[in-house]
């Protein structure tokens, strides 16, 4: 597949450019067929820009809101979804799809049938295959799916889940035009869904060039208003101090991902903004449980005990991070009442070494990426203290760094062995840490990145789904979260402020704690 080209625009400043708002992020998207991918960089520039779902999530209030479902009811038992479909919402004109309809009935079947159907003339379309209806298993889930009329949607679950409103609000659960796939099937090109998309959201693709631009134009139909920008512009800038750079000098209104002393040296420039909230975030090390000798977990508790987490935040994070214990954020219900940490102990880390026959130490590699991000501030220094903290109890490990696009795709395949990694939750339920990092699906659909399948782990995770009594569901969670400690699964990195740059003359942006992108309110002052 081969992505359409965008000459370089990048001489002038786009300040300079009428109601365009230009946005400076840290990597390409793998692309525009969001269900294919599990990047948060690929859900930003897809769903966040592109496209609608059923409901969305609403950070400030926690609560679910309408999106193109105007209104829902959830039968007595639990299993039965009635979703009643907004009229008059329209899918974006293209210079590649003209819509004949309006949005219907029909395009909520496709989006959902193409991901959990096997005999669907779709599901083969996708050579990455659906890794989060995988690892949620929704094919398994969802029993049927009716369209009683044309702007009335029925999921019909196999049995009740405490998770599956809240799922629908997930950037791959975004809702596709049936229309624009048959034109597609029947031109024998479903590949171009992925480079040529279709919405129903506040931006329109124009071009994309990777490693350079993302450009796209205001949706003038789009149902909630015409956006605030007459254009929306990605600069990816892989590097954070060049982001900076690029924000003091007006090439870009807003920069994300900065390090943690750019936000220290931003909040003192009078040309700019810091934007801030607590994130629900994590940053690990999964440590790949299918790879000898790390299928022992006395190895995978002396990488935890070898690691200096307190000198590691202080270098890479810069005071910009609270330490992780496990994989939940400290706000979350649910969370550990205790610690669940390894407290820094070379010595007992040797010891557990010898105990798994290595007192000589062995090999292996550490994988990470080249640019950073908000999870990764620093990946070439992370990865140096985690090697020399290694070393230090017999443990060579070679630093690999891999592409950020192609380091998803083979971590997602196994090929890691160690790897620097961050997990985003959608909505604020603990689930959407546990099925995805840790269930047995989520191995088969390579979100798993412990590859750790244990059948009492995944009958807790479960459990915790299927109940709505939330204090039954934090108590089988935090089951989960002892076996995951005990095991070794993560080396728990670090769970990070989630800031955002922003000249002053920018208005109407807020940092979601999900590592969302709303941009369709965002204005710039002339």
């Amino acid at each position: 597949m081969r992505l359409a080209a965008l000459p370089l625009l990048l001489f002038a400043p786009l300040i300079a450019q009428a109601a365009a708002l230009s946005i400076c992020t840290e990597a390409s998207p793998e692309g525009f067929d969001v269900v294919q991918y599990n990047s948060l960089t690929t859900t930003n520039a897809s769903a966040d820009v592109l496209m609608n779902r059923l409901v969305e999530f609403d950070a400030a209030s926690g609560q679910l809101v309408p999106s193109l479902a105007e209104s829902w009811e959830v039968s007595a038992d639990g299993r039965s979804y009635l979703f009643r479909l907004r009229p008059g919402v329209r899918f974006q004109r293209t210079a590649w799809f003209t819509p004949s309809r309006e949005l219907n009935a029909e395009d909520v079947l496709f989006s959902f049938q193409r991901m959990i159907d096997p005999s669907h003339p779709w599901h083969a379309s996708a050579p990455n295959g659906y890794p989060h209806a995988q690892s949620m298993q929704l094919p398994a889930l969802i029993e049927a799916i009716e369209a009683p009329d044309p702007l009335s949607v029925r999921f019909t679950l196999a049995h009740p889940d405490a998770t599956f409103l809240a799922t629908l609000s997930m950037g791959f659960a975004s809702i596709y035009s049936a229309e624009y796939a048959a034109q597609l099937l029947a031109a024998g090109t479903p590949e171009k869904l992925n480079s040529q998309p279709v919405g129903t959201g506040p931006f329109i693709l124009k071009r994309y060039q990777k490693d350079a631009l993302v450009r796209y134009v205001a949706n003038p139909e789009h149902f909630a208003g015409k956006p605030a920008a007459d254009a929306l512009i990605f600069a990816i800038t892989p590097d954070a101090n060049v982001r900076l750079q690029k924000l003091r000098r007006g090439e870009c209104h807003i920069a994300l991902s900065p390090k943690p002393l750019d936000v220290q040296a931003a909040a003192k420039d009078p040309s700019l903004q810091v934007l801030e909230t607590p994130a629900f975030m994590t940053a690990f090390v999964a440590l790949n449980s299918q790879h000898p000798p790390l299928d022992d977990p006395k190895v995978r508790q002396a990488i935890n005990l070898a690691f200096d987490k307190a000198s590691y935040l202080k270098a890479v994070f810069e005071e910009g991070a609270t330490p992780a214990d496990g994989p939940f954020p400290p706000n979350t219900w649910s969370y550990a009442d205790e610690p669940l940490g390894y407290p820094h102990d070379p010595e007992r880390a040797r010891a557990l070494l010898a105990e798994a026959g290595l007192a000589q130490g062995f090999s292996t590699t550490i994988w990470t990426r080249p640019s950073s991000s908000l999870l990764n501030p620093n990946p070439s220094l992370g990865a140096q203290l985690l090697q020399a903290d290694l070393a230090d109890v017999g443990i060579r490990a070679e630093i690999r760094v891999v592409e950020w696009g192609e380091l998803i795709r083979r971590a997602k395949a196994g090929e890691h062995d160690l790897l620097f990694m961050g997990w985003a939750g959608d909505n604020g339920d603990p689930d959407n840490f546990l099925t995805p990092q840790f269930s047995c699906a989520a191995v088969q659909s390579g979100t798993n990145f412990a590859r750790y399948c244990d059948p009492a782990l995944d009958r807790l995770i479960a459990a915790g789904k299927r109940s709505t009594d939330r204090e039954e569901r934090s108590r089988l969670y935090k089951e989960a979260q002892a076996i995951i400690r005990a095991q070794a699964l993560w080396l728990p990195l670090a769970h990070p402020q989630a800031s955002v740059l922003a000249r002053k003359e920018v208005s109407g942006y807020q940092v979601s704690p999900f590592g969302r992108q709303d941009f369709a309110k965002v204005a710039v002052k002339r």
